[in-house]
């Protein structure tokens, strides 16, 4: 019975967080160049025209005069989630999911005697959350997010610096569904985004091998969710066992006694079931501006070979914003029953228990937030007089989320009783550990100059997971993934360049059941956010990138 309250606010802010971050590595660099895709992004030694404000400023000294650059990016996300029962599948001996059962929902029986061979709950459309109208906007079945970017740079004649700024998106992403969609508890609508909107920057050019270069982002933050709640977890089987059997006997006929005894929770119209909706809950919170920096270096001794070494500060932002959550009636008539009566008012009184739990709440919530630090390093030599190979090694620092805290303007009823179950709550704070990785990660390109006017790319780069493997979900659907790109750059006249490229990232993974903390996992201690405890998961995410760029010199 003391888990019930711990219900739409806590699980919900689990999400958000926890989405938005593993949504970075998801979408880290996928829509700031396009030529960068088509070589595997290894393009530290090699960066790509003013973008190299983001890659390496040190390229920047590459640009001679007055140049602006100008590309769009169209991405088309593809995420299919697949959930089934394993055999043996129950929560505290009740089986009856309408989520995977067929059975008819006036069945008497508690066990499904016929269950859906897959569940599908696939995405159905791209969702962006709107900057400073704070409004998630969902786009339609069939349309792709759009990413424009543009930036302009300035080498004065015989000078050894450059300047530039660009505004670009590190990250955008963003999904939703319908009503009734199997997946809608993890996420019916989700949208995350960083977009740079200004990156001054400054590149000299020390001699005829080593440049150096520096830049700062000025960037806006934005996260957003929308999701139903469900907890299959036994305590919640427990309540149903009770409220099914035990107050049977009762209903319509309790008195003082009974009400004694059984401190009152018999007196409920709608009892605890682990299958049903909890409520829904609605988070957004954003941070108009973030700065962050970059510091780069490029070394080439020779034509054939060059060095490049750039790092990404981090960014250290305050994320401030509001939720919102529509409480399901069970568990508000639980609390209502438990006060109904005189040992449930003590009980509850021991506890520091809600009196009353309001069908809606909201409220203002705020976190402290860290963009990981990244250092990257490449490569890039001609193998032959027209074929250069690109190659780079990078690390980013997403220990760094391994546990954030929410923080409330208020006292929440919720976390009165999530503070009896955990050290990390307080009455208006949440801490949620998650553990995340920091792997190294790799990409190789390489380019062909078929003409002096033709170029040919092509990259890839596999992407190892910072999500462990018991922190997997349908809302962050990825563990490893391989980004795939091929491009064409055409040279018009001595001033003006055209790229066109295609990009494809895909990742599978299979989450069996009771392996995931934040999925699938059974027993009596998943008390945060399992809403598919016990059934067996599949993702497969497919994300298609086109883009064009143009870039012209005055």
């Amino acid at each position: 019975m003391k888990y019930l309250p711990l219900r739409p606010l806590v699980s919900a802010l689990i999400l958000t967080g926890a989405s938005s971050q593993a949504f970075a590595v998801l979408g880290l660099n996928l829509s700031v160049d396009i030529r960068s895709l088509t070589m595997g992004n290894a393009v530290t030694a090699d960066p790509p025209g003013i973008s190299a404000v983001h890659f390496n400023p040190a390229g920047l000294t590459k640009l001679k005069g007055l140049q602006t650059d100008v590309q769009g990016i169209v991405a088309n996300f593809d995420i299919q989630r697949e959930f089934s029962a394993p055999a043996g599948y129950n929560v505290f001996g009740y089986s009856d999911d309408p989520l995977i059962c067929n059975d008819a929902p006036d069945n008497p029986s508690n066990l499904c005697t016929s269950y859906k061979d897959k569940v599908n709950g696939d995405v159905e459309y791209a969702s962006l959350f709107v900057p400073f109208l704070n409004k998630t906007v969902d786009l339609g079945k069939g349309w792709p997010v759009l990413a424009p970017t543009g930036g302009v740079s300035y080498n004065p004649p015989g000078s050894k610096f450059t300047y530039a700024t660009a505004a670009y998106a590190p990250l955008v992403a963003g999904f939703g569904a319908e009503n009734g969609n199997a997946g809608n508890y993890m996420g019916q609508q989700l949208a995350i985004e960083r977009i740079t909107y200004l990156s001054p920057s400054i590149a000299y050019e020390v001699n005829d091998q080593l440049s150096i270069g520096a830049s700062i982002g000025m960037s806006y933050q934005a996260m957003a969710l929308k999701t139903d709640l469900r907890f299959p977890n036994e305590m919640i089987g427990v309540l149903r066992m009770i409220n099914e059997n035990v107050c049977t006997p009762f209903k319509g006929n309790s008195n003082a006694i009974t009400d004694l005894i059984l401190f009152g929770i018999c007196n409920v119209d709608e009892g605890m079931n682990p299958f049903g909706q909890f409520g829904k809950l609605e988070v957004q919170m954003t941070q108009s501006l973030s700065p962050s920096f970059n510091l780069g270096l490029m070394w080439e001794p020779t034509d054939e070979f060059g060095f490049g070494l750039v790092y990404q500060s981090p960014a250290k932002m305050r994320l401030r914003g509001k939720y919102m959550i529509n409480n399901a009636n069970a568990p508000r008539q639980l609390i209502s029953g438990l006060n109904s009566s005189a040992t449930g008012q003590i009980l509850a009184a021991i506890l520091d228990f809600p009196s009353y739990i309001p069908p809606t709440e909201s409220g203002l919530v705020s976190m402290n937030l860290e963009y990981p630090e990244h250092i990257q390093a490449g490569i890039k030599y001609k193998i032959l007089p027209d074929l250069q190979v690109n190659v780079d090694l990078g690390w980013t620092d997403y220990k760094a989320w391994n546990s954030f805290t929410f923080e409330f303007d208020r006292p929440i009823s919720a976390l009165k009783i999530a503070k009896l179950l955990s050290n990390n709550v307080t009455n208006n704070s949440l801490t949620l550990p998650l553990g995340f990785q920091s792997p190294w990660n790799w990409g190789i390109g390489l380019e062909y100059s078929a003409t002096d006017r033709l170029k040919l790319r092509a990259g890839y780069e596999p992407r190892t997971s910072s999500i462990p493997d018991d922190k997997r979900n349908t809302m962050i659907p990825i563990n490893n993934a391989q980004l795939f790109g091929l491009g064409i750059g055409y040279r018009f006249d001595e001033d003006t360049d055209i790229d066109l490229s295609l990009g494809f990232l895909r990742s599978r993974d299979n989450i069996p059941a009771n392996t995931s903390t934040l999925s699938n996992y059974t027993g009596i201690d998943n008390l945060l956010l399992n809403p598919y405890a016990g059934l067996n998961v599949k993702t497969n995410t497919k994300v298609t990138i086109l883009g064009l760029n143009y870039r012209t010199r005055w």
